[in-house]
């Protein structure tokens, strides 16, 4: 195989079939990638607990299946134990009718054969399933300058951001084969010059901007380029405390799928930032202020995608991407609040809430989720995107504080606070 990058003996010998035919072809396929991207060599991956996006058996997906088949009969594992994002069904928690149970057994009809595929190749225990790996209670966590092999935008986003560790955002199944390896390619945000800023975004609201919209705002204009956010750390602090990484949870998302961000860097807070400070924005950034009236621009320009745009909301889903425990608790605080000031007892709309397994366990052991399910919410680990993805879902008039479910789905975005109106039987806005 002809190749442009800089290979070590060792990884030459892989490559040339060392360890066989099949591990050649992985091999083969992350040197092909890297030098797409101009990649000048490989590198180690250093935190060698993976996460995979791909986590739904779609029938139609015969080449993913069949190459899982073939790393089983070759005994290939991945180097470290992975999680991977959330299923795509609980018909206990998210009921459906029965034509949407029908589709979606023909859609996910390969969802046990392809959980049987993860588990032999390296998938960390039945309850790995979250898109929020790197909460605590699941454990995935790396630390700063950790090198991955991670997909799932909202996950990679964190990670670099966040945690400081270092990721590209990897297609399906490349997440995979960089953990089989042990090796990814040395470009982008792994290396050191693909983490500066080509935007330097300069927050002026007079209130805490909604985490959900300033991501969009800002995931719209820069797309994929690396933004350095000043003027933020006065409404979230200077340290990563709970409500903090909760916060750029949420605004990772929205920028990585109303744009493509990667990486961002939160002035007087997040790792690089704190150390490297105004250093990281390269001397020719552009600019982007973000006031008040910029934030309600962005957010008057989401469309309304139902077939009935004045049709009343039948479904909820809060928790794209998952919801921490201190969220959980802040959302039945607030909705406990809302009910009681509308009179009500139960929400006025069917509603789900979705977190990891190990924190919906810890959760499940608290008074909080006892007022919870009291109040009618349902709370499961599904992914909100992949129950939107049946058609039959497609004329429900379904509702979300999330910008990712709104981009991926018909789902329509509310902030918080008209969510709660919603939830309480309001008006939105009234």
């Amino acid at each position: 195989m002809e190749y442009k990058m800089k290979l070590t003996d060792e990884q030459k010998a892989v490559l040339d079939g060392a360890k066989g035919e099949v591990m050649a072809k992985v091999m083969k396929t992350v040197v092909m990638f890297g030098d797409i991207f101009g990649a000048e060599k490989l590198v180690p991956v250093t935190h060698k607990d993976g996460h995979l996006v791909t986590s739904f058996g779609i029938a139609l997906m015969k080449p993913l299946f069949s190459t899982m088949d073939k790393l089983i009969d070759a005994g290939i594992t991945t180097e470290g134990k992975f999680t991977v994002d959330p299923r795509p069904l609980d018909y206990a928690n998210v009921k459906c009718n029965l034509l949407e149970k029908i589709a979606f057994h023909v859609m996910y009809k390969k969802q046990k054969d392809y959980e049987e595929q993860l588990a032999k190749v390296g998938l960390r225990d039945s309850d790995s399933f979250t898109c929020t790996c790197y909460l605590d209670e699941v454990g995935n966590i790396p630390g700063k300058g950790d090198v991955l092999s991670w997909a799932e935008s909202s996950a990679v986003v964190y990670a670099n951001s966040v945690l400081g560790a270092r990721c590209n955002r990897n297609s399906g199944m490349l997440d995979l084969f960089g953990s089989i390896v042990g090796w990814v390619p040395y470009f982008g945000l792994v290396t050191d010059e693909g983490r500066k800023a080509k935007w330097k975004v300069i927050v002026k609201t007079t209130k805490k901007p909604e985490a959900q919209v300033l991501g969009s705002a800002i995931g719209m204009k820069v797309m994929e380029d690396v933004p350095y956010v000043v003027g933020l750390d006065k409404f979230i602090g200077t340290q990563l405390t709970d409500d903090a990484k909760a916060y750029l949870k949420d605004f990772g998302a929205a920028t990585a799928s109303n744009g493509a961000v990667g990486l961002y860097h939160i002035d007087n807070l997040t790792p690089e930032a704190k150390e490297q400070g105004e250093s990281l924005i390269l001397p020719d950034a552009k600019e982007y202020v973000i006031d008040d009236e910029e934030l309600e621009r962005v957010y008057a320009s989401y469309p309304v995608m139902w077939k009935n745009k004045d049709a009343k909301p039948g479904l909820c889903f809060i928790g794209c991407p998952h919801l921490s425990y201190k969220q959980l608790c802040d959302w039945t605080d607030a909705l406990d609040a809302a009910l009681g000031k509308a009179g009500r007892k139960k929400v006025a709309v069917r509603t789900i809430m979705t977190t990891s397994p190990q924190v919906k366990k810890k959760f499940a052991e608290t008074g909080y989720y006892t007022r919870l399910i009291r109040m009618g919410v349902k709370l499961t680990s599904i992914c909100p995107l992949m129950y939107t993805n049946n058609p039959m879902t497609k004329g429900r008039a379904i509702v979300t504080n999330s910008n990712k479910l709104r981009t991926y789905s018909v789902a329509r975005y509310y902030k918080d606070k008209e969510i709660l109106d919603v939830l309480a039987g309001k008006e939105v806005g009234k």
